[in-house]
């Protein structure tokens, strides 16, 4: 009969290593301690949790980077609407809180038919189109969304055959750089921007979407950093001017 061993044998390294996770798992759950009828007892809640043998630590940490972004996005499309108000208004929504939740609690995976099926880059064209009659805001939050999302694969939780690329990390940052460029440049055909965000006249000052990007853009920096050292990868950086930007790929 084959031993474990020799059934590892063969297999590639991280196959085997999940493995021995459930392996050790399940005998975690067999020598569960017994109550005085013969029965396991109900699991407390410090018990462990699968999810504890199949994420090594860099996958907790991704899951936190990329929920802290999905924070600052959150943040950013609130303080878009506030400033344009009208956007939320195209959607049909009854209040700008109904247009949020919309984009951030409904498992719609961002897609939305106003957007046409459009992700990552073509959604920020789109919300600069002189023609496009929708919401804006929308556009360009969904836009920063999946390339976020891109950037962890598409997943929001991470185990431990997961493996995230550390360029498409520090790519996923310098196109949130692009898209900051467009929001505070791009006008239509009379000169107006698309969308209103920071303040810096005589009258005013408002900066605090510059805050706010500028942590979107550390938590991406920082993760791809974080993801080239522990698995020994180069990152190619790349230098742009606002008038030669193009976004890169995810």
């Amino acid at each position: 009969m084959h031993t474990l061993k020799q059934r590892f044998h063969g297999m590639n390294a991280k196959t085997a290593l999940l493995l021995s996770f459930l392996v050790v798992f399940l005998s975690a759950c067999a020598s569960a301690p017994l109550r005085t009828d013969g029965k396991k007892r109900p699991p407390a809640s410090s018990d462990l949790k699968i999810s504890s043998f199949v994420k090594t630590d860099i996958d907790t940490v991704a899951e936190i980077h990329q929920q802290e972004s999905f924070g600052h996005l959150r943040t950013l499309m609130e303080k878009l609407y506030r400033r344009n108000p009208r956007e939320w208004k195209k959607g049909g929504q009854p209040s700008m809180e109904s247009a949020m939740a919309r984009a951030f609690d409904a498992g719609h995976d961002w897609r939305f038919p106003e957007l046409n099926g459009k992700r990552g880059a073509e959604c920020f064209y789109l919300a600069f189109q002189e023609s496009y009659q929708g919401d804006r805001v929308l556009a360009f939050i969904a836009g920063l969304a999946t390339m976020i999302m891109a950037s962890y694969n598409d997943k929001a939780e991470l185990y431990v055959l997961d493996e995230l690329d550390p360029q498409k990390l520090y790519n996923s940052a310098r196109n949130v750089e692009i898209a900051v460029w467009k929001l505070s440049g791009t006008r239509d055909n009379r000169g107006e921007l698309f969308l209103l965000s920071n303040e810096n006249d005589a009258t005013s000052r408002n900066m605090s979407f510059e805050r706010e990007f500028g942590k979107l853009i550390a938590q991406q920096d920082t993760l791809a950093r974080i993801i080239a050292e522990k698995t020994n990868r180069t990152i190619v950086r790349a230098i742009q001017s606002v008038a030669t930007a193009v976004f890169l790929p995810i």
